[in-house]
């Protein structure tokens, strides 16, 4: 049997506050939680930008949360801090050391910190996975992906291959989620139970040839199983 997930924000607030204490690469006692509705909104400051992406991707494993607001700030110990040169050099062997990204297609630049990576990929987990490369780099303030995708497939038949994608992926419920496209955009509408299925969506809808660009619309509406 299936039920909607119903917490009241004062026990939804005390187990994403479990979670992050949960996650070893997160220092809790320095966020700040605050839930409405099933929407969270993190403050406070971690102390590098790794950790803030961790403490992010924690509160949204949590049964119950529909939306993370994400206003933590990074404060870097001076024992952390590293010159923008040491850094975009790290950032660049990074990029060069992984196998989905190609050789000679992105850059790193940093200012005061913050990684701005450009350049122009064929896919889009060519330009997710640049990012997660370099996302917990010691000393970074933040990443801003200003990576372009440029697609060498034509844009046909988008659609009804990532229809197909989400009716073969054992983790969507495809009844529940609609794919509309516009040449090689593609819009996903529709409900799914938790953000994992939610970006397995929107990686499923990537991993299409031609796409451009994926705008997920995909609302999460919690539930659990029991027999």
């Amino acid at each position: 049997m299936t039920s909607n997930i119903d917490k009241t924000d004062t026990e939804l607030r005390s187990d994403v506050l479990a979670e992050l204490e949960y996650e070893p690469c997160v220092r809790v006692t320095d966020i700040v939680v605050q839930v409405k509705d099933g929407a969270v909104t993190l403050s406070g400051f971690t102390t590098g930008y790794g950790e803030k992406i961790d403490a992010v991707c924690a509160v949204k494993r949590v049964a119950g949360v529909t939306s993370v607001t994400d206003d933590i700030e990074v404060r870097l110990p001076v024992s952390l801090r590293r010159a923008d040169g040491d850094i975009a050099a790290a950032a660049a062997n990074q990029i060069d050391w992984s196998s989905k990204v190609p050789k000679g297609t992105v850059r790193a630049a940093v200012h005061a910190g913050r990684i701005t990576l450009e350049g122009e990929v064929e896919w889009g987990f060519q330009k997710q996975d640049a990012e997660d490369a370099v996302q917990h780099l010691p000393g970074i303030e933040g990443v801003t992906n200003l990576i372009s995708i440029k697609p060498k497939v034509l844009p046909a038949g988008i659609e009804t291959a990532i229809t197909l994608a989400v009716e073969r992926n054992a983790q969507l419920d495809a009844t529940k989620i609609v794919v509309e496209t516009s040449g090689n955009q593609v819009l996903l509408r529709g409900e799914v139970r938790n953000y994992a299925e939610r970006r397995e969506a929107e990686r499923a809808a990537w991993a299409a040839p031609g796409v451009l660009s994926v705008e997920n619309e995909l609302s999460v509406t919690w539930t659990w199983f029991a027999e």
